[in-house]
């Protein structure tokens, strides 16, 4: 029965939706999606979409549920239009724009060793003579790694500092950095580049991360959400979606029941406020990794659909410029491609095999490779090559993509899986087979349907 009247529920929003959407109506995309949320073996909490078509919105639709209530499923909050998600990995994206604005001020270098910019040297203990640039950060070839963490909590008083540089009191044994090839030379998808990202921007502006993307890309594109939800509005909290998984832990296994309840993972915010990320006395330009530059923002589709169509027009946010036209196009500008043979990077990450094939600054190029469960291919049968942005934590997964030549583009934001997505990959490319399924509908009917 709790199945059930989910499922109803995600029809109802549909309608809803469908209805005062200022997009016009596409009733069959609308059942194709609605089924896809819905599905009793592969159920999703809620999901997000549009399309932008020759640089204009043409489908905007939410499903599901951005609050739900197990006990009683009549108290789920729908999800809207108004509705913010943590979009995970996007957010590289939406810090890179912070980047290019300080660029085009004047107060930062892409070429510039970043050791200027932080005050203290750093340096790839097993490459010792060669810098670290902006760009390396932002193309992933920066030599840093993951594998001693990329997120230092607030109570733990860290200094980055102490982390990166051998002798520090949190260095360990070194496992962030890459003994395998220089600076500059491999790529290698990582988080910890962004929180070094995150310490210069605090650096050169003298405010904190998240107060800086305020006043240098979110304000100025009157975007709701950001990367500190304590800071949020009344309204903006509630509308922030609670991200699920149908997953518990027990004895250090992953159980999955898909017909079990919604379990909580990230901003549930029903009853409990969101805790400050910084003390009052945090020493700005420390430790860049505490307001999330690699995944921490909130933003809704919307949000989203603004960063795209700014894209899209060169630079240009209601009629003003945002960014220079030669900065866009330096962002989709290949910094690294991978040279088939894995010499240069690593294109697999995780389980998704061969998905970076390209990477400029901040952003993916997809190259539109495809094959089981393998490759960059977006949509089935191929055709839609562009450049964006993928995301996946706490059990949300999303996508920006675009074509700057069709000025077309695809956005989703799915608030979490009822299933174990690994038993459920994709059959043309690297994805889950329910993203590629949104993907491929969002382009057939949206895309390139005749209107």
């Amino acid at each position: 029965m709790r199945a059930m009247l989910f499922m109803l529920g995600v029809a109802a929003v549909a309608m809803t939706d469908s209805a005062h959407a200022a997009s016009p109506p596409m009733p069959e995309l609308d059942r194709e999606l609605s089924a896809i949320a819905a599905d009793p073996a592969h159920p999703l909490a809620s999901l997000s979409v549009l399309a932008v078509r020759a640089g204009r919105m043409v489908y905007h639709r939410e499903f599901g549920f951005r609050s739900i209530d197990n006990d009683v499923p009549a108290r789920s909050r729908p999800a809207d239009h108004r509705t913010l998600y943590r979009i995970a990995s996007l957010s590289k994206l939406v810090t890179t724009l912070g980047v290019m604005r300080l660029r085009e001020a004047g107060r930062l270098d892409l070429d510039r060793d970043v050791s200027d910019y932080l005050g203290w040297r750093l340096r790839n203990p097993h490459f010792p003579q060669d810098p670290i640039t902006l760009r390396m950060l932002l193309s992933h070839t920066s030599s840093l790694r993951d594998d001693a963490g990329y997120y230092w909590e607030a109570a733990l008083g860290v200094h980055l500092q102490d982390v990166l540089v051998p002798g520090g009191t949190r260095y360990g044994t070194g496992a962030m950095w890459a003994a395998n090839a220089k600076p500059g030379a491999y790529f290698q998808y990582a988080n910890l580049p962004w929180g070094v990202v995150g310490t210069i921007i605090e650096r050169v502006t003298g405010e904190r991360f998240d107060r800086a993307m305020q006043r240098l890309v979110l304000e100025p594109l009157g975007l709701h959400g950001g990367f500190h939800p304590v800071d949020f509005s009344a309204v903006d909290l509630a509308n922030t979606a609670t991200l699920y998984r149908k997953r518990l832990e027990k004895d250090g296994r992953e159980i999955w029941n898909p017909s079990g309840p919604w379990v909580p993972q990230v901003d549930d915010y029903r009853s409990e406020r969101p805790v400050p990320r910084a003390a009052p006395d945090y020493a700005i330009g420390s430790n860049g990794t505490l307001f999330g530059p690699q995944g921490n923002c909130r933003l809704s589709a919307a949000g989203l659909a603004t960063i795209m169509r700014l894209l899209l027009r060169d630079g240009t946010h209601a009629g003003k410029l945002f960014l220079k036209p030669s900065s866009v196009a330096l962002m989709r500008t290949p910094q690294w491609r991978h040279d088939g043979t894995g010499a240069n990077g690593n294109n697999t990450f995780g389980s998704h095999r061969e998905l970076m094939n390209a990477w400029g600054l901040g952003m993916q190029l997809f190259l539109d490779r495809g094959g089981p469960g393998t490759g960059d291919r977006l949509v089935e049968g191929g055709g839609f090559t562009g450049v964006g942005h993928l995301g996946d934590a706490w059990g949300l997964t999303s996508a920006l993509v675009f074509d700057p030549r069709k000025r077309n583009g695809m956005i989703f934001l799915i608030g979490g899986p009822g299933f174990d997505p690994e038993t459920h990959r994709g059959i043309y490319g690297s994805m889950y087979r329910h993203e590629e399924r949104i993907l491929t509908a969002l382009h057939r009917h949206a895309l390139r349907a005749k209107r």
